[in-house]
């Protein structure tokens, strides 16, 4: 095994959004559409701009794992003067490669990128999978998350 961290570039993009989407369809997500042209269109858009920022893990030139951050502002408020936020999604592993730190060191990166943006929290809904690992690395629960679907 040999592993190796970078920053995801736009050839990357065909395996990234397979990967996305194994994601979604491992945490039970309903398919009723082809979603593949809608995330192409949002990851090219928002890494051009620098609003999404990915690392992902090779081993041999294949794509084990990804992550993924969106920066967003909103308002600034106490819990977050800047109004930065970076917003997590994509942290997916390959199930050979569960457990061995991948998805903590690729977190840890795009973590680093949210501070380095001035982003005042970084978020996440976690799956049940990957609650552990984001409460280890010192993220806290918050019931308040709520959603209003259009």
């Amino acid at each position: 095994m040999n592993i190796i961290y970078r920053r995801l570039v736009p050839d990357d993009l065909d395996t990234f959004i397979a990967m996305r989407i194994a994601q979604l369809r491992e945490e039970g997500a309903k398919e009723d559409i082809d979603l593949t042209p809608a995330l192409r269109d949002y990851y090219s858009r928002h890494m051009a701009d620098d609003t999404f920022i990915s690392w992902i893990a090779e081993d041999n030139g294949r794509i084990i794992a990804t992550s993924g951050m969106s920066i967003v502002e909103k308002p600034p408020y106490f819990g977050c003067p800047t109004g930065r936020i970076g917003l997590l999604s994509s942290m997916f592993t390959d199930s050979g490669y569960r457990r061995m730190g991948i998805a903590r060191e690729l977190l840890s990166r795009v973590v680093d990128e949210a501070r380095v943006r001035g982003c005042g929290t970084v978020q996440i809904t976690a799956s049940d999978m990957g609650v552990l690992l984001y409460t280890s690395f010192g993220f806290v629960k918050n019931g308040n998350f709520m959603q209003y679907k259009l």
